[in-house]
Formats: structure tokens, sequence, C-alpha cells
């Protein structure tokens, strides 16, 4: 009994939520916005298959340069502020 008083006052939450969004117009904007949505993405190019491995391939060697650079970058100033900058100060 208790399950069926829950379920119901959910039902009924629910309902009175798509009602309000109804009858204030969201209902009718989103639509609109799915459809304008889905006619933008059909005046969309999209890349062939191989257009696609290439570009996967660029970024894939872009990520690596990248973190190697980080790396390196990193390994020189620990030195320096390691080695460099505690000798000085003491």
């Amino acid at each position: 009994m208790k399950e069926l008083t829950s379920l119901l006052i959910w039902a009924v939450l629910i309902l009175a939520v798509f009602g309000y969004l109804w009858w204030k117009g969201h209902l009718r904007r989103l639509a609109a916005y799915l459809r304008e949505t889905r006619e933008e993405l059909r005046k969309c190019t999209w890349p062939t298959w191989d257009e696609l491995k290439g570009a996967t391939v660029v970024i894939g060697i872009s990520v690596i340069l990248l973190g190697g650079f980080t790396v390196l970058a990193d390994l020189v100033f620990n030195f320096l502020v390691f080695n460099v900058l505690a000798r000085m100060l003491i």
C-alpha cells in the first residue's frame, strides 16, 4: 500500500510539472529548438573516415609532444629550485 501511494504521488508530481511546462509554452519552445538543431546538423559537413584518422594521428602526436614538453619543463624547474636556489640559500 505504501508503494502504491508513493507511486501515485510521483505520477501526480510528474504530471503537474508536465502540465505547468505545457501551459507556459516551454514544451513548444523545446520542440522548436530540437527541430532547428536537427536542421542545422543536416547542414554540417562531416569528415570522411580518412580525414578522421588523419586528425586523430595529429592530435595524438600533439598530445605526446605537449606531454614531453611539460615533463622537460618540470624537470628543468625542479633542478633549478632544488639545486641552484637551495645552494644559494644555504
